[in-house]
């Protein structure tokens, strides 16, 4: 998995995502939190209760709108409720994948690097890119200050929103998925975890955002 990460996300793809320069010294931390044995704060409630599998499912209504929440704002302090955008600016939810501080998702990592990168490319579209984690305030904390995150990281460590939106679960902590929501919330496309497709690309969400969701034609990729 190392090696795939590194031939596909080279370090200095990270390194340009978060404005490192040393790539370096940014690529030895970037294999070291890869192969962290640091597993402190892993082995929490969060991670039992997320052990056994739980594959994703498609119940969630296109066309209409999802389900409403309301999570800290790890980035800009506060609190964000979804419902304040219903009727403001379309939205992106992107549910991330992380352990602890220490230890991302392989699969997941990248795609959070692409996001931050690119978050600009969606503002300047109109579409706010809301990143939800299921780590605490304290350890998103330090994932906003390590990533140098843009975009508001919501924390939702009981992790009702993410069966709220029936993502699923393996190995102690929900899986990925992204939504993207129209103007009014309708939900126009969806991203579910599968280890052929493991999150939307920023192209494809880009694309989207682009020709269908001011359309509010229908899209389902699962």
């Amino acid at each position: 998995m190392i090696e795939y990460l590194l031939q596909h996300y080279s370090g200095e793809f990270v390194a340009k995502s978060v404005g490192v320069l040393d790539l370096k010294d940014f690529e030895k931390n970037f294999i070291a939190m890869l192969t962290s044995t640091d597993f402190s704060g892993l082995f929490n409630q969060r991670f039992f209760q997320n052990l056994l599998p739980i594959p994703p499912v498609n119940a969630l209504n296109q066309g209409k709108k999802t389900p409403d929440f309301e999570l800290p704002d790890i980035k800009n302090g506060g609190l964000i409720r979804l419902s304040s955008y219903w009727g403001v600016t379309p939205v992106l939810l992107a549910f991330t994948r992380i352990f602890t501080e220490k230890q991302y998702c392989p699969f997941c990592f990248p795609h959070i690097l692409a996001l931050n990168n690119n978050y600009d490319k969606f503002v300047e579209r109109g579409v706010e890119v809301l990143m939800i984690t299921s780590t605490d305030e304290e350890k998103s904390k330090i994932v906003v200050q390590d990533l140098s995150l843009k975009m508001s990281l919501l924390s939702d460590p009981s992790c009702q929103v993410f069966r709220n939106y029936q993502l699923g679960q393996a190995l102690g902590a929900p899986l990925p998925g992204q939504f993207l929501l129209d103007q009014e919330g309708k939900l126009c496309y969806k991203h579910l975890f599968s280890f052929l497709n493991h999150n939307a690309s920023v192209e494809t969400m880009l694309q989207i955002v682009e020709t269908e969701i001011f359309s509010e034609k229908i899209i389902v990729n699962s």
